[in-house]
């Protein structure tokens, strides 16, 4: 049997520049996973501004904050519908104010670890 060997991604050569809020890097991960969906595929530091970070990483970290019980099925219920609509909760577009305090607090969550990892400036 071949033994199969794991090497560790290389890094872009420029750090990029942190996304402002926590909403402004998820939007940009729901962006680039629309994309993927319809089979563009992703070279780092190619976009008109290179990030700090692949959109995995992002995803990844909700996926940890679930597993430790900081979000719940309904904060990746609101993350995902208005990801997927590219746009934050609006009023004038039908949206409650629990699925906008509900995505605020998702993302007030969600912020601590990004700003950790120089993810969120």
């Amino acid at each position: 049997m071949a033994h199969i060997r794991y090497t560790a991604r290389p890094l872009a050569r420029c750090n990029g520049e942190p996304f402002h809020t926590a909403e402004e890097a998820w939007l940009w991960y729901a962006h680039c996973q629309i994309a993927r969906d319809e089979g563009a595929r992703f070279s780092a530091a190619v976009g008109a501004v290179a990030r700090p970070c692949d959109p995995d990483d992002i995803v990844k970290e909700v996926q940890r904050l679930y597993r430790d019980r900081a979000l719940r099925r309904s904060h990746l219920s609101v993350l995902g519908r208005f990801g997927r609509r590219l746009a934050p909760p609006d009023p004038w577009a039908g949206d409650t104010p629990g699925e906008a305090s509900l995505w605020a607090e998702a993302l007030d969550r969600l912020a601590t670890p990004l700003r950790r990892k120089g993810i969120v400036a």
